[in-house]
C-alpha cells in the first residue's frame, strides 16, 4: 500500500503543471515536410506523425502554406492580442498627472509653513502683513 502511494507521488511529479504549447520554426516545419512526403509505403506517414506528435491537419496547414509561398506563414505567430502604439497625448497626460501631484505636495508643505508662522508670530506677538494688503 505504501509502494502504490509513493508511485503516485513519483508519476505525478514527471507530469508539468501547466502544458506549454509547441511552437515549430519555419525550417522545422519544411524538414517534416520534406519527411511526409518522402513517405510512399502504406502506414509510413501514419508512423512519422505518431513519432513527431503531429496532426494531419497540421500538415495540411503547413502543406497549403508552403504552396501559397508565405515562409514567413510558417514561422510561429505570437497569439493574442497585438499591442497598440503608445499614444504621444497619453505619456503627456502621465507627465502632467506627475507635475500635479509633486505641485499639491509642494503646495500643501507651503499651507503648513504659512500656518506655523502665524502660529509663532502670535505666540511673539509680532504682526505680520496681510498678503492681501489688509491690515
Amino acid at each position: 500500500m505504501i509502494e502504490t502511494q509513493v508511485d503516485r507521488k513519483e508519476a505525478t511529479r514527471e507530469v508539468a503543471e501547466k502544458p506549454q504549447r509547441r511552437k515549430f520554426t519555419a525550417e522545422q516545419k519544411l524538414a517534416l515536410l520534406r519527411r511526409a512526403d518522402a513517405c510512399t509505403k502504406p502506414g509510413e506517414l501514419g508512423a512519422l506523425l505518431r513519432a513527431e506528435g503531429l496532426y494531419s491537419s497540421h500538415l495540411m496547414t503547413w502543406r497549403r502554406q508552403r504552396e501559397a509561398g508565405e515562409l514567413e506563414a510558417l514561422t510561429p505567430k505570437k497569439r493574442g492580442r497585438k499591442p497598440t502604439p503608445p499614444d504621444g497625448r497619453d505619456r503627456r497626460i502621465a507627465e502632467l498627472e506627475r507635475e500635479n501631484r509633486r505641485l499639491a505636495t509642494r503646495a500643501t508643505k507651503a499651507e503648513a509653513i504659512v500656518e506655523l508662522q502665524k502660529k509663532v508670530s502670535e505666540i511673539l506677538g509680532i504682526t505680520l502683513p496681510d498678503p492681501e494688503g489688509k491690515i
